[in-house]
């Protein structure tokens, strides 16, 4: 019978390129899902099966594989996209068509789409807290590097608005190199790092070059103690390619992080691995790739088809018990409830919680109320 077919979603996460180190764990997120799904007896006895292609960390392919998804592939879903590129250039291609994206990743804000759900922090879920801890704790004269695209220009403007609103702040240098950065290349910046003195760094480095940046940066001698690098997109994933230590004593602000004491996390860890190896590595986007892969299926059992006219009613308003915590997606703009936490990277690779929310932070994606006065960056965070 036609209601017992399987469910064809498009998954485009990139499993080769530089920003595949991600792509992979967002995709092992995704997969996860699925099979918890279709072990549980899928959407009223129908299996999801993931129609799955790489884009390669190239935006135009992400373009053009959405396309395909759509047209050829007949999908009504895409769960998919890192780089803020790579979903600019998707989302012309969801809006033609009225089609739906899920989109696992935090981005710079001020975007709004009726055929896009945010599953990733928003800036007042990361920056607001990251920006108020790292001033409060190391000073106000920050130090901007970052990868050469859309996300960290926004993103390091958002975050220098913040800093300039401390007493003594000084921006004092906005570097950008190229995705494939190597270490020799950011050596020359530790170099004008080393003139310039900064209380912290804050890097937007995304893909394989992150870990070029922590090692310039270790090689340089300089120690986290008194000048860190704070980031939101260095996760488990990355340090995990930058050899022993190399990270240790840094910060990242996320709602995830694999070092979540309760056993909805343990669980859900255990599941991963036992499924995809030990060697797996689930990060921040990790985490969302997989809730929002539940939120759809629990969508569809209410809806009852996975058109967007009949889904989105049973997506705004839903909420999911995800491995950080109780998440919903807001109604009002298509984004996350979640969870801000700081962590410190330790000797492991770990990171060690030291701030995190008591409950969850509305997404405000245009940063109506981003001072760091506000009651997010201040009541919402406790000590640990």
């Amino acid at each position: 019978m036609a209601d017992k077919d399987p469910i064809r979603v498009g998954i485009l996460y990139s499993e080769t390129g530089v920003t595949s180190t991600i792509g992979l764990s967002q995709l092992q997120g995704a997969l996860l899902a699925i099979q918890e799904i279709n072990e549980a007896g899928g959407v009223e006895g129908r299996e999801i099966v993931p129609v799955r292609h790489d884009p390669q960390s190239t935006s135009a392919r992400y373009a053009e594989l959405a396309e395909h998804l759509i047209v050829h592939d007949r999908v009504n879903v895409i769960f998919g996209c890192y780089m803020s590129s790579s979903r600019k250039a998707v989302i012309p291609i969801i809006e033609k068509w009225n089609k739906l994206l899920f989109y696992p990743t935090l981005y710079e804000g001020f975007e709004y789409s009726g055929n896009v759900i945010y599953t990733g922090a928003a800036p007042n879920q990361n920056s607001v807290q990251l920006a108020e801890f790292m001033t409060s704790n190391f000073g106000a004269r920050v130090y901007l590097i970052g990868s050469d695209y859309i996300y960290p220009y926004e993103s390091n403007r958002i975050m220098g608005e913040l800093v300039l609103q401390r007493p003594g702040s000084e921006k004092l240098a906005e570097r950008y190199l190229p995705l494939d950065a190597t270490e020799k290349d950011y050596g020359a910046i530790m170099n004008d790092i080393r003139e310039k003195r900064p209380d912290f760094i804050f890097s937007t480095v995304v893909g394989d070059s992150t870990a070029a940046l922590y090692r310039a940066y270790a090689d340089a001698g300089f120690d986290p103690r008194t000048m860190p690098i704070a980031s939101l997109t260095t996760s488990e994933a990355e340090i995990s390619q930058m050899g022993h230590g190399v990270a240790t004593g840094h910060f990242t602000a996320a709602p995830y992080f694999q070092s979540i004491d309760s056993e909805a996390n343990r669980q859900c860890l255990a599941r991963l691995r036992k499924n995809f190896g030990e060697s797996s590595m689930p990060n921040l986007c990790w985490e969302a790739a997989y809730f929002q892969t539940h939120i759809f299926a629990n969508a569809f059992r209410r809806a009852g088809s996975d058109g967007i006219a009949e889904l989105m009613p049973h997506i705004l308003g839903s909420e999911f018990d995800a491995p950080q915590g109780r998440v919903k997606i807001d109604p009002s703009n298509h984004h996350t409830c979640l969870y801000p936490r700081i962590g410190r990277v330790d000797a492991s690779g770990q990171f060690t919680i030291v701030r995190q929310a008591k409950r969850s932070v509305y997404p405000d994606p245009y940063l109506v109320a981003h001072s760091l006065g506000d009651c997010t960056a201040k009541l919402e965070t406790l000590e640990r």
